[in-house]
Protein backbone atom coordinates (compact mmCIF):
# COMPACT_ATOMS: atom_id res chain seq x y z
CA UNK A 1 0.00 0.00 0.00
CA UNK A 2 1.28 3.56 -1.17
CA UNK A 3 1.83 5.86 1.89
CA UNK A 4 2.60 9.27 1.32
CA UNK A 5 5.54 11.02 2.61
CA UNK A 6 4.09 14.74 2.91
CA UNK A 7 1.35 15.23 5.04
CA UNK A 8 -2.07 16.15 3.81
CA UNK A 9 -2.34 19.92 4.29
CA UNK A 10 0.53 20.70 2.71
CA UNK A 11 0.75 18.23 -0.54
CA UNK A 12 0.43 20.14 -3.28
CA UNK A 13 -2.89 19.36 -4.30
CA UNK A 14 -4.11 20.82 -1.30
CA UNK A 15 -2.96 24.63 -1.21
CA UNK A 16 -1.14 24.87 -4.77
CA UNK A 17 -2.94 23.03 -7.07
CA UNK A 18 -6.60 22.23 -5.70
CA UNK A 19 -8.80 20.97 -8.96
CA UNK A 20 -12.13 21.05 -10.04
CA UNK A 21 -14.30 18.24 -11.12
CA UNK A 22 -13.07 19.22 -15.04
CA UNK A 23 -9.91 18.71 -13.63
CA UNK A 24 -9.24 22.63 -13.92
CA UNK A 25 -7.02 24.38 -10.95
CA UNK A 26 -9.84 25.57 -8.12
CA UNK A 27 -8.79 29.16 -7.71
CA UNK A 28 -11.39 29.85 -4.71
CA UNK A 29 -9.46 26.87 -2.89
CA UNK A 30 -5.78 27.92 -4.22
CA UNK A 31 -4.17 30.54 -1.81
CA UNK A 32 -2.78 33.33 -3.31
CA UNK A 33 -1.69 37.12 -2.26
CA UNK A 34 -0.63 37.32 1.38
CA UNK A 35 -2.14 33.89 2.31
CA UNK A 36 0.21 31.89 0.41
CA UNK A 37 2.75 33.89 0.83
CA UNK A 38 2.26 33.41 4.46
CA UNK A 39 1.40 29.86 4.19
CA UNK A 40 5.02 29.02 2.45
CA UNK A 41 7.09 31.27 4.92
CA UNK A 42 5.33 30.57 8.56
CA UNK A 43 4.25 27.17 7.33
CA UNK A 44 5.00 25.01 4.76
CA UNK A 45 9.00 25.66 4.48
CA UNK A 46 9.08 25.15 8.34
CA UNK A 47 7.44 22.03 8.35
CA UNK A 48 9.50 20.61 5.51
CA UNK A 49 12.62 21.34 7.34
CA UNK A 50 11.29 19.34 10.24
CA UNK A 51 12.12 16.33 7.91
CA UNK A 52 15.48 15.98 8.92
CA UNK A 53 14.75 15.35 12.61
CA UNK A 54 11.51 13.20 12.16
CA UNK A 55 13.40 10.67 9.76
CA UNK A 56 14.45 7.41 10.78
CA UNK A 57 18.07 8.27 9.37
CA UNK A 58 20.38 10.41 6.24
CA UNK A 59 19.98 7.67 4.06
CA UNK A 60 16.54 8.60 3.59
CA UNK A 61 14.08 10.40 0.84
CA UNK A 62 12.65 12.43 4.48
CA UNK A 63 16.35 13.40 5.74
CA UNK A 64 17.13 14.83 2.45
CA UNK A 65 13.87 16.79 1.94
CA UNK A 66 14.98 18.25 5.59
CA UNK A 67 18.06 19.12 3.75
CA UNK A 68 17.04 20.64 1.09
CA UNK A 69 15.13 22.99 3.12
CA UNK A 70 16.87 23.71 5.68
CA UNK A 71 18.68 25.49 3.13
CA UNK A 72 16.83 27.67 1.47
CA UNK A 73 14.24 30.00 1.78
CA UNK A 74 11.53 32.02 -0.06
CA UNK A 75 12.89 34.83 -1.78
CA UNK A 76 9.40 35.94 -3.02
CA UNK A 77 7.89 39.05 -1.48
CA UNK A 78 4.77 38.82 -3.50
CA UNK A 79 2.24 36.06 -3.12
CA UNK A 80 0.44 37.36 -6.66
CA UNK A 81 3.98 36.60 -8.34
CA UNK A 82 4.42 33.03 -6.64
CA UNK A 83 1.09 32.05 -7.86
CA UNK A 84 2.29 32.59 -11.42
CA UNK A 85 4.93 30.56 -11.14
CA UNK A 86 3.05 27.59 -9.06
CA UNK A 87 0.63 27.61 -12.43
CA UNK A 88 3.84 27.20 -14.57
CA UNK A 89 5.73 24.92 -12.44
CA UNK A 90 2.31 22.72 -12.53
CA UNK A 91 2.41 22.07 -15.68
CA UNK A 92 5.29 19.58 -15.32
CA UNK A 93 4.57 16.76 -15.52
CA UNK A 94 6.67 14.05 -13.62
CA UNK A 95 4.65 11.60 -12.40
CA UNK A 96 6.42 8.67 -14.53
CA UNK A 97 10.06 7.40 -14.84
CA UNK A 98 10.10 8.97 -18.71
CA UNK A 99 8.73 12.38 -17.22
CA UNK A 100 10.94 12.51 -14.40
CA UNK A 101 14.05 11.45 -16.48
CA UNK A 102 12.50 15.07 -18.94
CA UNK A 103 12.74 17.19 -16.17
CA UNK A 104 15.99 16.01 -14.82
CA UNK A 105 17.17 17.15 -18.39
CA UNK A 106 15.72 20.69 -17.84
CA UNK A 107 17.00 20.90 -14.59
CA UNK A 108 20.53 20.27 -16.00
CA UNK A 109 19.81 22.52 -19.29
CA UNK A 110 18.86 25.56 -16.18
CA UNK A 111 22.09 24.78 -14.92
CA UNK A 112 23.80 24.33 -17.87
CA UNK A 113 22.74 28.00 -18.80
CA UNK A 114 23.84 29.23 -15.27
CA UNK A 115 27.23 27.87 -16.32
CA UNK A 116 27.70 29.51 -19.88
CA UNK A 117 26.96 32.76 -17.88
CA UNK A 118 30.07 31.84 -15.86
CA UNK A 119 28.52 33.42 -12.93
CA UNK A 120 26.30 32.03 -9.89
CA UNK A 121 25.80 28.05 -10.36
CA UNK A 122 28.20 27.95 -13.28
CA UNK A 123 31.18 27.52 -11.18
CA UNK A 124 29.28 24.16 -10.42
CA UNK A 125 29.02 23.23 -13.92
CA UNK A 126 31.33 20.94 -16.31
CA UNK A 127 30.27 20.18 -19.43
CA UNK A 128 28.36 16.51 -19.89
CA UNK A 129 30.40 15.60 -22.91
CA UNK A 130 33.82 15.80 -20.76
CA UNK A 131 32.39 14.27 -17.83
CA UNK A 132 30.81 11.24 -20.21
CA UNK A 133 34.61 10.90 -21.97
CA UNK A 134 35.99 10.57 -18.22
CA UNK A 135 33.40 8.26 -17.09
CA UNK A 136 34.19 6.17 -20.59
CA UNK A 137 37.98 5.89 -19.53
CA UNK A 138 38.00 5.29 -15.74
CA UNK A 139 35.13 2.77 -16.76
CA UNK A 140 33.75 2.39 -13.29
CA UNK A 141 32.23 -0.96 -12.20
CA UNK A 142 28.94 -2.41 -10.37
CA UNK A 143 30.26 -2.88 -6.91
CA UNK A 144 32.36 0.31 -6.62
CA UNK A 145 32.00 3.14 -4.65
CA UNK A 146 32.56 6.33 -6.82
CA UNK A 147 33.62 9.83 -5.04
CA UNK A 148 33.49 13.70 -5.90
CA UNK A 149 34.53 15.99 -2.95
CA UNK A 150 33.99 18.73 -4.47
CA UNK A 151 30.88 17.12 -6.42
CA UNK A 152 29.15 20.94 -7.55
CA UNK A 153 25.80 20.14 -9.15
CA UNK A 154 26.71 16.48 -8.99
CA UNK A 155 27.47 16.17 -12.42
CA UNK A 156 29.88 13.50 -12.20
CA UNK A 157 27.95 11.25 -9.40
CA UNK A 158 24.33 11.69 -12.36
CA UNK A 159 26.58 10.95 -15.33
CA UNK A 160 28.28 8.02 -13.75
CA UNK A 161 24.45 6.62 -12.35
CA UNK A 162 23.42 7.42 -15.85
CA UNK A 163 26.33 4.75 -17.20
CA UNK A 164 26.19 2.01 -15.08
CA UNK A 165 22.23 2.23 -14.95
CA UNK A 166 22.45 1.33 -18.44
CA UNK A 167 24.36 -1.90 -17.99
CA UNK A 168 22.72 -4.16 -19.79
CA UNK A 169 21.58 -7.58 -17.46
CA UNK A 170 21.15 -5.32 -14.18
CA UNK A 171 19.94 -7.06 -11.29
CA UNK A 172 17.90 -6.10 -8.14
CA UNK A 173 20.89 -6.46 -5.82
CA UNK A 174 22.52 -4.64 -8.80
CA UNK A 175 19.82 -1.52 -8.38
CA UNK A 176 20.15 -1.80 -4.86
CA UNK A 177 23.76 -0.91 -5.13
CA UNK A 178 23.33 2.05 -7.42
CA UNK A 179 20.90 3.24 -4.92
CA UNK A 180 22.51 3.41 -1.46
CA UNK A 181 26.16 1.81 -1.77
CA UNK A 182 27.51 3.68 -4.54
CA UNK A 183 27.60 7.36 -5.28
CA UNK A 184 29.36 9.67 -2.71
CA UNK A 185 30.00 13.13 -2.54
CA UNK A 186 31.05 16.23 -0.52
CA UNK A 187 30.26 20.30 -1.00
CA UNK A 188 31.06 23.25 0.51
CA UNK A 189 28.79 26.20 -0.78
CA UNK A 190 24.37 25.72 0.42
CA UNK A 191 23.52 26.92 -3.28
CA UNK A 192 25.19 23.93 -4.90
CA UNK A 193 24.72 21.43 -2.35
CA UNK A 194 20.39 22.03 -2.82
CA UNK A 195 21.62 21.92 -6.26
CA UNK A 196 23.31 18.37 -5.88
CA UNK A 197 20.64 16.61 -3.68
CA UNK A 198 17.83 17.62 -6.00
CA UNK A 199 19.88 16.75 -9.78
CA UNK A 200 20.33 13.24 -7.88
CA UNK A 201 16.71 12.94 -6.85
CA UNK A 202 15.81 13.46 -10.38
CA UNK A 203 18.52 11.34 -11.76
CA UNK A 204 16.56 8.25 -9.95
CA UNK A 205 19.00 8.77 -6.68
CA UNK A 206 15.98 8.84 -3.82
CA UNK A 207 18.83 9.43 -1.13
CA UNK A 208 21.72 10.60 -2.34
CA UNK A 209 25.33 9.89 0.02
CA UNK A 210 26.19 13.97 0.14
CA UNK A 211 27.79 16.02 2.78
CA UNK A 212 27.74 19.29 3.81
CA UNK A 213 30.69 20.51 4.51
CA UNK A 214 34.05 21.87 3.43
CA UNK A 215 36.42 18.69 2.45
CA UNK A 216 39.77 20.39 2.93
CA UNK A 217 39.37 21.25 6.80
CA UNK A 218 39.76 17.45 6.73
CA UNK A 219 43.26 16.38 8.45
CA UNK A 220 44.57 14.02 5.85
CA UNK A 221 46.40 12.24 8.04
CA UNK A 222 42.93 10.99 9.25
CA UNK A 223 41.39 9.35 5.79
CA UNK A 224 41.62 5.43 6.78
CA UNK A 225 41.13 2.59 4.47
CA UNK A 226 37.70 2.63 4.71
CA UNK A 227 37.62 6.06 3.85
CA UNK A 228 39.04 5.61 0.64
CA UNK A 229 37.12 5.00 -2.57
CA UNK A 230 37.45 2.98 -6.20
CA UNK A 231 36.83 5.67 -8.29
CA UNK A 232 37.34 9.16 -8.19
CA UNK A 233 35.64 11.98 -10.50
CA UNK A 234 35.74 15.37 -9.88
CA UNK A 235 36.20 19.07 -11.66
CA UNK A 236 37.89 20.97 -8.11
CA UNK A 237 37.32 24.75 -7.76
CA UNK A 238 40.63 26.54 -8.69
CA UNK A 239 42.15 29.73 -8.20
CA UNK A 240 40.59 30.14 -4.53
CA UNK A 241 42.91 30.43 -1.44
CA UNK A 242 42.86 28.53 1.37
CA UNK A 243 43.78 29.66 5.35
CA UNK A 244 46.84 28.61 6.72
CA UNK A 245 44.76 26.20 8.97
CA UNK A 246 43.20 24.44 6.41
CA UNK A 247 46.67 24.11 4.63
CA UNK A 248 48.22 22.41 8.02
CA UNK A 249 46.14 19.74 6.92
CA UNK A 250 47.94 18.75 4.02
CA UNK A 251 51.67 17.64 3.79
CA UNK A 252 52.21 19.93 0.78
CA UNK A 253 51.63 23.29 1.82
CA UNK A 254 49.87 25.97 -0.41
CA UNK A 255 46.85 28.14 -0.39
CA UNK A 256 45.41 27.11 -3.96
CA UNK A 257 42.90 24.95 -3.11
CA UNK A 258 43.11 22.93 -6.16
CA UNK A 259 45.51 21.51 -4.88
CA UNK A 260 44.68 20.14 -2.02
CA UNK A 261 41.87 18.76 -3.36
CA UNK A 262 44.26 16.85 -5.84
CA UNK A 263 46.04 15.54 -2.48
CA UNK A 264 43.23 14.59 -1.07
CA UNK A 265 42.16 12.62 -4.17
CA UNK A 266 45.85 10.87 -4.06
CA UNK A 267 44.98 10.02 -0.41
CA UNK A 268 41.46 8.87 -0.89
CA UNK A 269 41.79 6.70 -3.65
CA UNK A 270 42.16 3.04 -2.83
CA UNK A 271 45.69 1.14 -3.62
CA UNK A 272 44.34 -0.28 -7.22
CA UNK A 273 41.42 2.66 -7.77
CA UNK A 274 41.34 5.08 -11.00
CA UNK A 275 40.68 8.52 -10.96
CA UNK A 276 40.28 11.28 -13.26
CA UNK A 277 40.31 15.08 -12.41
CA UNK A 278 40.39 18.57 -13.73
CA UNK A 279 42.56 20.84 -13.23
CA UNK A 280 44.48 23.65 -14.87
CA UNK A 281 47.55 22.88 -17.57
CA UNK A 282 50.06 25.58 -15.36
CA UNK A 283 49.72 22.79 -12.87
CA UNK A 284 52.13 20.64 -15.19
CA UNK A 285 54.66 23.35 -15.39
CA UNK A 286 54.57 25.85 -12.84
CA UNK A 287 57.76 25.98 -10.98
CA UNK A 288 56.76 26.87 -7.09
CA UNK A 289 57.66 24.05 -4.64
CA UNK A 290 54.33 23.22 -4.21
CA UNK A 291 53.89 22.38 -8.13
CA UNK A 292 56.94 20.63 -7.87
CA UNK A 293 56.36 18.45 -4.87
CA UNK A 294 52.71 17.51 -6.04
CA UNK A 295 54.07 16.47 -9.50
CA UNK A 296 56.73 14.26 -8.17
CA UNK A 297 54.12 12.97 -5.15
CA UNK A 298 51.31 11.96 -8.38
CA UNK A 299 53.99 10.65 -10.27
CA UNK A 300 55.66 8.71 -7.41
CA UNK A 301 52.50 7.09 -6.04
CA UNK A 302 50.55 6.57 -8.84
CA UNK A 303 50.40 6.03 -12.36
CA UNK A 304 49.39 9.00 -14.56
CA UNK A 305 48.88 7.08 -17.89
CA UNK A 306 46.74 9.42 -19.85
CA UNK A 307 46.70 13.73 -20.05
CA UNK A 308 43.99 15.18 -21.98
CA UNK A 309 44.84 18.69 -22.83
CA UNK A 310 41.65 20.58 -23.35
CA UNK A 311 41.23 23.65 -25.87
CA UNK A 312 40.30 27.07 -24.90
CA UNK A 313 36.61 27.54 -24.08
CA UNK A 314 35.92 24.36 -23.22
CA UNK A 315 34.35 25.39 -20.48
CA UNK A 316 32.27 27.96 -21.18
CA UNK A 317 32.38 31.14 -19.46
CA UNK A 318 35.84 30.75 -18.30
CA UNK A 319 38.95 31.60 -19.91
CA UNK A 320 41.53 29.34 -18.53
CA UNK A 321 43.18 26.23 -20.10
CA UNK A 322 42.60 22.72 -18.24
CA UNK A 323 43.77 19.01 -17.87
CA UNK A 324 42.61 15.66 -17.44
CA UNK A 325 44.81 13.89 -15.41
CA UNK A 326 43.79 10.08 -15.51
CA UNK A 327 45.58 8.03 -12.62
CA UNK A 328 45.64 5.02 -11.14
CA UNK A 329 47.10 4.64 -7.43
CA UNK A 330 49.96 2.42 -6.15
CA UNK A 331 52.28 2.37 -8.66
CA UNK A 332 54.90 4.54 -10.19
CA UNK A 333 54.17 6.19 -13.17
CA UNK A 334 56.53 4.88 -16.29
CA UNK A 335 54.79 6.17 -19.13
CA UNK A 336 51.79 9.23 -20.06
CA UNK A 337 50.27 8.99 -23.15
CA UNK A 338 49.13 12.76 -23.88
CA UNK A 339 46.28 13.72 -25.97
CA UNK A 340 45.76 17.12 -27.33
CA UNK A 341 42.00 17.89 -28.34
CA UNK A 342 41.51 20.18 -31.30
CA UNK A 343 37.56 19.97 -32.56
CA UNK A 344 39.07 22.22 -35.56
CA UNK A 345 36.98 25.09 -33.95
CA UNK A 346 36.85 28.27 -32.10
CA UNK A 347 34.93 27.28 -28.93
CA UNK A 348 31.92 28.97 -27.61
CA UNK A 349 28.53 29.11 -26.37
CA UNK A 350 27.80 28.51 -29.88
CA UNK A 351 30.02 26.19 -30.43
CA UNK A 352 30.17 24.06 -27.59
CA UNK A 353 32.13 20.76 -26.91
CA UNK A 354 30.15 17.79 -27.71
CA UNK A 355 30.18 13.97 -27.35
CA UNK A 356 31.76 13.79 -30.69
CA UNK A 357 34.50 16.12 -30.50
CA UNK A 358 35.79 13.36 -27.81
CA UNK A 359 34.99 9.91 -29.59
CA UNK A 360 38.75 9.91 -30.76
CA UNK A 361 40.40 10.59 -27.46
CA UNK A 362 38.46 7.78 -26.00
CA UNK A 363 39.18 5.36 -28.50
CA UNK A 364 42.80 5.71 -29.30
CA UNK A 365 43.16 6.14 -25.10
CA UNK A 366 42.13 2.53 -24.78
CA UNK A 367 45.46 1.27 -27.02
CA UNK A 368 47.65 4.90 -26.56
CA UNK A 369 47.93 4.90 -29.78
CA UNK A 370 50.06 7.68 -31.39
CA UNK A 371 48.58 10.17 -33.91
CA UNK A 372 49.22 13.98 -35.01
CA UNK A 373 47.25 15.07 -31.89
CA UNK A 374 48.45 12.31 -29.37
CA UNK A 375 51.92 10.92 -28.08
CA UNK A 376 54.02 9.43 -25.23
CA UNK A 377 56.49 10.66 -22.93
CA UNK A 378 58.89 8.38 -21.03
CA UNK A 379 58.73 9.66 -17.31
CA UNK A 380 62.43 8.26 -17.20
CA UNK A 381 63.86 11.60 -19.29
CA UNK A 382 61.93 13.49 -16.76
CA UNK A 383 63.89 16.44 -15.14
CA UNK A 384 64.15 15.50 -11.26
CA UNK A 385 64.62 19.39 -10.25
CA UNK A 386 61.06 20.58 -12.12
CA UNK A 387 59.25 17.24 -12.92
CA UNK A 388 57.97 19.27 -15.47
CA UNK A 389 54.83 17.53 -17.40
CA UNK A 390 54.02 20.11 -19.77
CA UNK A 391 51.80 19.52 -22.87
CA UNK A 392 54.49 19.75 -26.09
CA UNK A 393 53.05 18.07 -28.58
CA UNK A 394 56.10 16.71 -30.82
CA UNK A 395 53.75 16.54 -34.03
CA UNK A 396 53.34 20.22 -34.09
CA UNK A 397 49.78 20.63 -33.11
CA UNK A 398 49.84 23.38 -30.50
CA UNK A 399 46.69 25.32 -30.62
CA UNK A 400 46.59 28.50 -32.68
CA UNK A 401 43.11 29.75 -33.10
CA UNK A 402 41.36 32.54 -31.16
CA UNK A 403 37.86 33.99 -31.31
CA UNK A 404 37.32 37.72 -32.58
CA UNK A 405 37.30 40.51 -30.65
CA UNK A 406 33.70 40.87 -31.94
CA UNK A 407 32.70 37.29 -31.37
CA UNK A 408 33.38 37.39 -27.54
CA UNK A 409 31.61 40.90 -27.01
CA UNK A 410 28.74 39.19 -28.98
CA UNK A 411 28.99 36.07 -26.50
CA UNK A 412 28.48 38.51 -23.72
CA UNK A 413 25.79 40.39 -24.70
CA UNK A 414 24.17 37.55 -25.15
CA UNK A 415 25.21 35.51 -22.36
CA UNK A 416 24.02 38.75 -19.77
CA UNK A 417 20.58 38.61 -22.04
CA UNK A 418 19.99 34.58 -20.76
CA UNK A 419 21.39 34.51 -17.43
CA UNK A 420 18.59 36.47 -15.70
CA UNK A 421 16.13 34.08 -17.43
CA UNK A 422 18.01 30.73 -15.82
CA UNK A 423 18.52 31.99 -12.43
CA UNK A 424 14.61 33.00 -12.39
CA UNK A 425 13.90 29.50 -13.27
CA UNK A 426 16.09 27.37 -10.95
CA UNK A 427 14.83 30.07 -7.92
CA UNK A 428 11.42 28.60 -8.88
CA UNK A 429 12.05 24.99 -8.75
CA UNK A 430 13.82 25.60 -5.77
Amino acid sequence: MYEFIVAEPYRWARWAAPRTYDGKIDYNRALTGDDLRVFVDEKLFPYLRGFKQRATGPNTIEYKIGEIFGEIKSKFQSGYNLRDVIDIIDTLKFGSQTEKHELSHLYEAKIRNMGNAGRNGGEYYTPRPLIRAMIKVVDPRIGERIYDGACGSAGFLCEAYEYLNAKPGLTTSDLETLQTRTFYGKEKKSLAYVIAIMNMILHGIEAPNILHMNTLAENLADIQEKDRYDVVLANPPFGGKERQEVQQNFPIKTGETAYLFLQHFIKSTKAGGRAAVVIKNTFLSNTDNASVSLRKLLLESCNLHTVLDLPSGAFLGAGVKTVVLFFEKGSPTREVWYYQLQPGRNMGKTNPLNDDDLDEFVTLQKTSAQSPKSWSFQVVTIDHATFDLSVKNPNGGDEVAHRSPQAILEEIAALDAESAAALLVIRALL
